[in-house]
Protein backbone atom coordinates (compact mmCIF):
# COMPACT_ATOMS: atom_id res chain seq x y z
CA UNK A 1 0.00 0.00 0.00
CA UNK A 2 2.78 2.47 0.73
CA UNK A 3 4.81 1.95 -2.25
CA UNK A 4 0.78 2.48 -4.58
CA UNK A 5 0.65 5.24 -2.34
CA UNK A 6 3.42 6.99 -3.08
CA UNK A 7 3.73 6.33 -6.77
CA UNK A 8 0.69 8.16 -7.12
CA UNK A 9 1.79 11.02 -5.34
CA UNK A 10 5.16 11.20 -7.72
CA UNK A 11 2.87 10.34 -10.75
CA UNK A 12 0.46 13.02 -10.14
CA UNK A 13 3.02 15.54 -10.55
CA UNK A 14 2.68 15.18 -13.84
CA UNK A 15 -0.94 16.95 -13.83
CA UNK A 16 0.52 20.78 -13.40
CA UNK A 17 3.50 19.87 -15.88
CA UNK A 18 0.95 18.79 -18.42
CA UNK A 19 -1.56 21.83 -17.71
CA UNK A 20 1.79 23.50 -18.19
CA UNK A 21 2.86 22.32 -21.51
CA UNK A 22 -1.27 23.84 -22.39
CA UNK A 23 -0.34 27.14 -21.38
CA UNK A 24 2.66 28.01 -22.52
CA UNK A 25 2.58 27.99 -25.85
CA UNK A 26 1.09 31.46 -26.31
CA UNK A 27 3.63 33.91 -25.36
CA UNK A 28 3.37 36.48 -28.36
CA UNK A 29 -0.13 38.36 -27.71
CA UNK A 30 -1.62 40.41 -30.71
CA UNK A 31 -3.17 44.03 -29.42
CA UNK A 32 -6.12 43.33 -32.27
CA UNK A 33 -10.00 43.43 -32.01
CA UNK A 34 -12.16 41.97 -34.64
CA UNK A 35 -15.37 44.14 -34.53
CA UNK A 36 -17.37 42.62 -36.94
CA UNK A 37 -17.96 38.70 -37.80
CA UNK A 38 -16.15 37.70 -41.19
CA UNK A 39 -17.45 34.91 -43.54
CA UNK A 40 -14.65 33.55 -46.04
CA UNK A 41 -16.48 31.70 -48.64
CA UNK A 42 -14.30 30.80 -52.47
CA UNK A 43 -15.90 34.03 -54.13
CA UNK A 44 -16.95 36.21 -51.55
CA UNK A 45 -16.07 37.59 -48.07
CA UNK A 46 -18.91 38.63 -45.70
CA UNK A 47 -18.53 41.23 -42.92
CA UNK A 48 -21.63 40.18 -40.12
CA UNK A 49 -23.34 41.74 -37.46
CA UNK A 50 -25.87 39.71 -35.19
CA UNK A 51 -26.02 37.67 -37.98
CA UNK A 52 -26.93 40.23 -40.78
CA UNK A 53 -24.34 40.80 -43.74
CA UNK A 54 -23.31 44.07 -43.89
CA UNK A 55 -20.64 44.18 -46.30
CA UNK A 56 -20.58 41.79 -48.66
CA UNK A 57 -17.66 41.60 -51.36
CA UNK A 58 -17.80 39.64 -54.39
CA UNK A 59 -14.44 38.33 -56.36
CA UNK A 60 -12.27 41.09 -54.50
CA UNK A 61 -13.62 43.92 -56.87
CA UNK A 62 -17.71 44.01 -56.63
CA UNK A 63 -19.02 45.87 -53.14
CA UNK A 64 -22.14 45.77 -51.19
CA UNK A 65 -23.30 47.66 -48.23
CA UNK A 66 -25.91 46.21 -46.53
CA UNK A 67 -27.27 44.60 -49.82
CA UNK A 68 -26.67 47.55 -52.38
CA UNK A 69 -24.12 47.26 -54.64
CA UNK A 70 -21.17 50.42 -54.25
CA UNK A 71 -19.90 51.45 -57.93
CA UNK A 72 -15.89 51.74 -57.91
CA UNK A 73 -13.22 53.49 -59.64
CA UNK A 74 -10.30 51.35 -60.57
CA UNK A 75 -8.24 53.13 -58.22
CA UNK A 76 -10.83 52.07 -55.13
CA UNK A 77 -11.20 48.62 -56.47
CA UNK A 78 -7.37 48.26 -56.51
CA UNK A 79 -7.44 49.65 -52.68
CA UNK A 80 -10.33 47.02 -51.78
CA UNK A 81 -8.63 43.87 -53.98
CA UNK A 82 -5.29 44.39 -51.60
CA UNK A 83 -7.34 44.23 -48.60
CA UNK A 84 -9.86 41.68 -49.48
CA UNK A 85 -6.73 39.48 -50.61
CA UNK A 86 -4.67 40.09 -46.96
CA UNK A 87 -7.83 39.29 -45.13
CA UNK A 88 -8.59 35.50 -46.92
CA UNK A 89 -5.00 35.01 -46.27
CA UNK A 90 -5.15 36.38 -42.46
CA UNK A 91 -8.62 35.03 -41.26
CA UNK A 92 -7.32 31.36 -41.32
CA UNK A 93 -4.29 32.20 -40.03
CA UNK A 94 -6.14 33.01 -36.61
CA UNK A 95 -7.52 29.67 -36.56
CA UNK A 96 -4.30 27.27 -37.63
CA UNK A 97 -2.61 29.57 -35.04
CA UNK A 98 -5.06 29.06 -32.41
CA UNK A 99 -5.31 25.16 -33.26
CA UNK A 100 -1.78 24.85 -33.41
CA UNK A 101 -0.71 26.00 -30.09
CA UNK A 102 -3.90 23.78 -28.37
CA UNK A 103 -1.86 20.65 -30.34
CA UNK A 104 1.42 21.37 -29.13
CA UNK A 105 0.09 21.11 -25.73
CA UNK A 106 -1.81 17.52 -26.36
CA UNK A 107 0.89 16.29 -28.64
CA UNK A 108 2.99 16.55 -25.11
CA UNK A 109 0.01 14.84 -23.49
CA UNK A 110 0.11 12.02 -25.82
CA UNK A 111 4.01 11.72 -25.66
CA UNK A 112 3.54 11.03 -21.93
CA UNK A 113 1.23 8.18 -22.31
CA UNK A 114 3.28 6.78 -24.88
CA UNK A 115 6.41 6.86 -23.44
CA UNK A 116 5.10 5.09 -20.28
CA UNK A 117 2.63 2.75 -21.49
CA UNK A 118 4.45 1.75 -24.90
CA UNK A 119 3.67 3.65 -28.48
CA UNK A 120 0.73 1.94 -29.85
CA UNK A 121 -0.40 0.13 -26.32
CA UNK A 122 -4.32 0.90 -25.85
CA UNK A 123 -3.86 3.32 -23.81
CA UNK A 124 -1.90 5.18 -26.00
CA UNK A 125 -4.47 4.76 -29.19
CA UNK A 126 -7.38 5.49 -26.84
CA UNK A 127 -5.89 8.93 -25.75
CA UNK A 128 -4.61 9.17 -29.50
CA UNK A 129 -8.36 8.80 -30.88
CA UNK A 130 -9.73 11.45 -28.23
CA UNK A 131 -6.81 13.99 -29.71
CA UNK A 132 -7.58 13.10 -33.42
CA UNK A 133 -11.36 13.96 -33.04
CA UNK A 134 -10.92 16.80 -30.32
CA UNK A 135 -8.80 18.62 -33.17
CA UNK A 136 -10.85 17.66 -36.31
CA UNK A 137 -14.03 19.28 -34.10
CA UNK A 138 -11.86 22.58 -33.46
CA UNK A 139 -10.93 22.79 -37.19
CA UNK A 140 -14.59 22.53 -37.55
CA UNK A 141 -15.79 25.31 -35.63
CA UNK A 142 -14.16 27.69 -38.35
CA UNK A 143 -13.64 25.60 -41.10
CA UNK A 144 -16.98 24.52 -42.29
CA UNK A 145 -15.72 22.91 -46.00
CA UNK A 146 -12.68 23.87 -48.00
CA UNK A 147 -12.00 27.62 -48.57
CA UNK A 148 -14.87 28.12 -46.03
CA UNK A 149 -14.43 29.99 -42.84
CA UNK A 150 -16.27 32.04 -40.24
CA UNK A 151 -14.58 34.22 -36.89
CA UNK A 152 -16.89 35.73 -34.47
CA UNK A 153 -16.03 39.47 -33.63
CA UNK A 154 -13.10 38.98 -30.73
CA UNK A 155 -10.27 40.28 -29.07
CA UNK A 156 -7.30 38.59 -30.62
CA UNK A 157 -4.86 39.26 -27.49
CA UNK A 158 -5.17 35.93 -26.26
CA UNK A 159 -5.81 33.05 -29.04
CA UNK A 160 -6.34 30.66 -26.67
CA UNK A 161 -9.39 32.45 -25.62
CA UNK A 162 -11.14 31.19 -29.17
CA UNK A 163 -11.14 27.94 -27.11
CA UNK A 164 -12.72 28.78 -23.96
CA UNK A 165 -15.75 26.66 -22.53
CA UNK A 166 -16.46 23.55 -24.38
CA UNK A 167 -13.03 22.65 -25.80
CA UNK A 168 -11.19 24.28 -22.38
CA UNK A 169 -13.51 21.56 -20.98
CA UNK A 170 -12.36 18.83 -23.21
CA UNK A 171 -8.81 19.70 -22.90
CA UNK A 172 -8.62 19.34 -18.90
CA UNK A 173 -10.96 16.20 -19.23
CA UNK A 174 -7.79 14.92 -21.18
CA UNK A 175 -5.45 15.77 -19.12
CA UNK A 176 -6.94 14.21 -16.38
CA UNK A 177 -7.89 11.41 -18.27
CA UNK A 178 -4.04 10.35 -19.09
CA UNK A 179 -2.69 11.04 -15.75
CA UNK A 180 -5.21 8.20 -14.70
CA UNK A 181 -4.06 6.17 -17.35
CA UNK A 182 -0.63 6.27 -16.60
CA UNK A 183 -1.61 6.12 -12.73
CA UNK A 184 -3.34 2.44 -14.08
CA UNK A 185 -0.64 1.71 -16.06
CA UNK A 186 2.25 2.33 -13.65
CA UNK A 187 0.29 0.75 -10.57
CA UNK A 188 -0.65 -2.61 -12.45
CA UNK A 189 3.63 -3.13 -13.89
CA UNK A 190 4.12 -2.46 -9.87
CA UNK A 191 1.72 -4.74 -8.74
CA UNK A 192 1.79 -7.88 -11.51
CA UNK A 193 4.97 -9.07 -9.67
CA UNK A 194 3.60 -11.29 -6.49
CA UNK A 195 6.88 -11.93 -5.57
CA UNK A 196 8.30 -8.20 -5.39
CA UNK A 197 9.86 -7.28 -2.17
CA UNK A 198 9.08 -3.59 -0.52
CA UNK A 199 12.91 -2.78 -1.22
CA UNK A 200 12.54 -3.65 -4.77
CA UNK A 201 9.07 -2.00 -5.53
CA UNK A 202 11.00 0.95 -4.24
CA UNK A 203 13.79 0.30 -6.63
CA UNK A 204 11.39 -0.23 -9.63
CA UNK A 205 9.69 3.15 -8.16
CA UNK A 206 12.64 5.49 -8.13
CA UNK A 207 13.34 3.91 -12.04
CA UNK A 208 10.12 5.45 -12.55
CA UNK A 209 11.04 8.05 -11.37
CA UNK A 210 13.81 8.62 -13.13
CA UNK A 211 11.96 7.84 -16.45
CA UNK A 212 9.58 10.71 -15.58
CA UNK A 213 12.23 13.03 -14.72
CA UNK A 214 13.85 12.62 -18.06
CA UNK A 215 10.73 12.75 -20.18
CA UNK A 216 9.78 15.86 -18.24
CA UNK A 217 13.23 17.81 -19.30
CA UNK A 218 12.72 16.26 -22.99
CA UNK A 219 9.13 17.01 -23.69
CA UNK A 220 10.22 20.78 -21.86
CA UNK A 221 12.91 21.37 -24.80
CA UNK A 222 10.01 20.09 -27.53
CA UNK A 223 7.67 22.33 -26.25
CA UNK A 224 9.69 25.27 -25.46
CA UNK A 225 11.05 24.81 -29.37
CA UNK A 226 7.58 24.27 -30.97
CA UNK A 227 6.51 27.44 -28.91
CA UNK A 228 9.53 29.51 -30.06
CA UNK A 229 8.22 28.86 -33.75
CA UNK A 230 4.23 29.19 -33.05
CA UNK A 231 5.94 32.96 -31.38
CA UNK A 232 7.67 34.00 -34.74
CA UNK A 233 4.75 32.45 -36.70
CA UNK A 234 2.23 34.69 -34.31
CA UNK A 235 4.41 37.85 -34.46
CA UNK A 236 4.38 37.86 -38.37
CA UNK A 237 0.17 37.55 -38.18
CA UNK A 238 0.52 40.41 -35.63
CA UNK A 239 2.03 42.60 -38.20
CA UNK A 240 0.43 41.53 -40.70
CA UNK A 241 -3.09 42.23 -39.33
CA UNK A 242 -1.95 45.76 -38.46
CA UNK A 243 -0.59 46.05 -41.95
CA UNK A 244 -4.01 45.18 -43.08
CA UNK A 245 -5.48 48.32 -39.80
CA UNK A 246 -3.77 50.70 -41.90
CA UNK A 247 -4.93 49.70 -45.07
CA UNK A 248 -8.05 49.58 -44.24
CA UNK A 249 -7.92 53.16 -43.09
CA UNK A 250 -6.82 53.96 -46.50
CA UNK A 251 -9.79 51.76 -47.88
CA UNK A 252 -12.50 54.09 -45.36
CA UNK A 253 -11.04 57.44 -46.78
CA UNK A 254 -10.89 56.30 -50.38
CA UNK A 255 -14.47 55.21 -50.07
CA UNK A 256 -16.72 56.51 -46.96
CA UNK A 257 -19.68 54.37 -47.19
CA UNK A 258 -17.74 51.75 -45.73
CA UNK A 259 -16.05 53.80 -42.97
CA UNK A 260 -19.07 52.68 -40.20
CA UNK A 261 -17.90 49.01 -40.99
CA UNK A 262 -14.11 49.18 -39.37
CA UNK A 263 -13.62 45.64 -39.19
CA UNK A 264 -9.82 45.42 -37.69
CA UNK A 265 -8.71 47.63 -34.51
CA UNK A 266 -4.74 47.59 -33.33
CA UNK A 267 -3.41 49.50 -30.53
CA UNK A 268 0.12 48.20 -31.23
Amino acid sequence: MAITQKKRLNVALLTPILILFCQQVYAQQCSINLNYGVIIGPKHIRIVDKGRTQVQINHTKQLFIQGREVFLSSSQQQLLSEFTMGIRQQIPEVVSIAIEGVEIGLKAVNEVVAGLTGENSASQQKVQARFDELQWRMRARFNQSANNYYLAPQDLNGFDELFTGEFEQEIEAMISTSVSTILKAVGESILADDSITEYGGEMRITTYDKRLNTMSNGLELQVAQRAKALDKKTASFCQELTRLDTLETKLHLAIPALKPYNLIDTSN
